[in-house]
This record gives structure tokens, C-alpha cells and sequence, in this order.
């Protein structure tokens, strides 16, 4: 099997200036259907997109979409339903339907039940293929399936930094569940000079530091995932299609990274703590 096929493509950037070292803002339009055509060429067939990523959504639909399966998310809406948010989001990438729809927040299909009966229905009407959520913390996911609420597909924050739901995912990879992971470079951090960053990081500076004798630094993080068989795609986001190629490149040997379980706090490992 051709790696990239294993990998998904993040669409974040092509709707907000996204990442601690994004430095260049969002994708323009036209890059955005340069990356696309390079994605396709280089057998990548996941794109992973949200309501809640700005214009990602529009940014897509401005193209050919018919050789990508589309993963999409929903915010919980100020009604129950979640019905109209899929017909706008459809309508945007402009597509009769998607092959993944997620909860974004899960923790509302446990103040909502009927979201997850609104979500079997979209799969029952042929609308989606497989539904299920995205993930922050492994607590949740068990509070789900303690609902009944079984995924065919979920997304996991994982990276050389950040084990946290792996042996659940091993778990559910064996029932047949479809996983894809996110935070593969943890919004660029591992790229970061750690001489620069604030105090906050402080517990991780020294790792980070490690990390830079490491010459293929980007391509060691993307294989230490990519060579996990419990994960079936491995969503990356990228600015610009050098960026991809680069990531995409094979011509040089990648060092592989050294085998440590490092204890990590959770508000390291979650950008939504991190000092803005």
C-alpha cells in the first residue's frame, strides 16, 4: 500500500490562520486547489473539514471534490437538530452527501440524545456513510459508548507527545470502527524554538530541544503514526502544497524517533489551554 494513502488532508488553514507557528495566515483560494490537485495525484482520498473551520468549507467547494471522501463536523446548534447545519454544509462543498459526519463537541450528544438519533437517521437516508465524533479527552469517549452511542468513525488527537487514547483506539479499531487521528506536529509546537516559548511550556522545552538534533524532524513525527496499524488515517493540515510535497517525500531516509512514553500534562498536550 502506498503510505499517502493513509494520509488524510486537513482543511483548517483554508478557513482561519490556524497553528502556533502558522506565520503566513490562511490559504488563498488558489493554493487551496493547488494543494488539492497535488492530494489527488499523490492518492491521498480523505479531507477532513468542520462548520467551525471559517470558510473551509466554501474554500472546498470552489472545487472538484469528486475523487476525495469528505469528513465533515458539526457544532451542536441552538436547537436540537442538527439536520440543517448538514444541509448548509453539504450545500457549501457542494455535494449530495459525505462520507463521515462527526460531532465536533461531543459532550452535547450527552445533553442531547436525539443528535445521535438525527445522525443514524442522515446514515439510514444514504446522506452519510459512517457517523461518529471528534475527540479531546479519552473520558469522553467512554461516557459515549456508555450511552450506546457506537461510532463507525472517530477522531483522536495522536503524536509522539500524546498516547493518551491509544489503547482505546485499539479497542475499537478491533470492533471495526474507523480511526483517524489529528495533532500529528500538535499545531507545529514540535517545531517551535524552544528558547522562544513562553514559561508555560516549560515542561516540554527540554524535549523539544532533544527533537532538534533530529534532521527530519516533520517526516519522523508523520512515520511514528503512520506506522501504527491501529490508525487508519492520519489527518495532516498544511499552508502551502510545498508544504505536502515535503511531507509527502520519500527520496531521503527519516530517522525514526526515540522510543520514550513521556508523561505530558493535559494542558500541554491540548492547544485549548495554551496562553493565547
Amino acid at each position: 500500500m502506498n503510505v499517502n494513502s493513509k494520509i488524510g488532508l486537513g482543511s483548517v488553514q483554508f478557513g482561519i490562520p490556524y497553528g502556533v507557528s502558522n506565520n503566513a495566515g490562511q490559504t488563498s483560494h488558489e493554493e487551496v486547489t493547488k494543494i488539492l490537485n497535488y492530494a489527488n495525484t499523490s492518492e491521498i482520498a480523505i479531507i477532513d473539514t468542520a462548520s467551525a473551520y471559517g470558510n473551509a468549507e466554501e474554500a472546498l467547494g470552489k472545487n472538484d471534490l469528486n475523487h476525495f471522501k469528505i469528513v465533515s463536523k458539526f457544532m451542536s446548534p441552538s436547537s436540537e437538530s442538527i439536520h440543517e447545519q448538514f444541509k448548509q454544509s453539504l450545500k457549501k462543498l457542494n455535494q449530495n452527501s459525505m462520507y463521515g459526519y462527526l460531532a465536533h463537541r461531543p459532550a452535547d450528544l450527552l445533553k442531547f440524545p436525539k443528535q445521535w438519533s438525527q445522525l443514524k437517521e442522515l446514515k439510514t437516508e444514504g446522506l452519510v456513510e459512517k457517523i461518529g465524533y471528534s475527540l479531546n479527552e479519552p473520558e469522553e469517549i467512554y461516557q459515549l459508548l456508555g450511552k450506546g452511542y457506537h461510532p463507525d468513525l472517530i477522531q483522536v488527537p495522536y503524536n509522539y507527545f500524546d498516547r493518551r487514547f491509544e489503547e482505546i483506539i485499539i479497542e475499537l479499531k478491533d470492533k471495526g470502527c474507523e480511526i483517524h487521528t489529528r495533532s500529528t506536529f500538535l499545531q507545529g509546537l514540535f517545531f517551535m524554538n524552544p528558547d522562544e516559548l513562553s514559561p508555560f511550556f516549560d515542561e516540554v522545552k527540554p524535549y523539544i530541544h532533544s527533537l532538534k538534533k533530529n534532521n527530519t524532524l516533520a517526516k519522523s513525527l508523520l512515520k511514528f503514526t503512520l506506522n501504527k496499524k491501529f490508525i487508519d488515517k492520519v489527518i495532516i493540515g498544511v499552508e502551502n502544497t510545498e508544504q505536502l510535497i515535503e511531507n509527502l517525500d520519500k527520496s531521503k531516509e527519516i530517522q525514526d524517533l526515540e522510543a520514550v512514553n513521556y508523561i505530558i500534562s493535559k494542558k500541554i498536550l491540548m492547544p485549548m489551554y495554551w496562553p493565547k
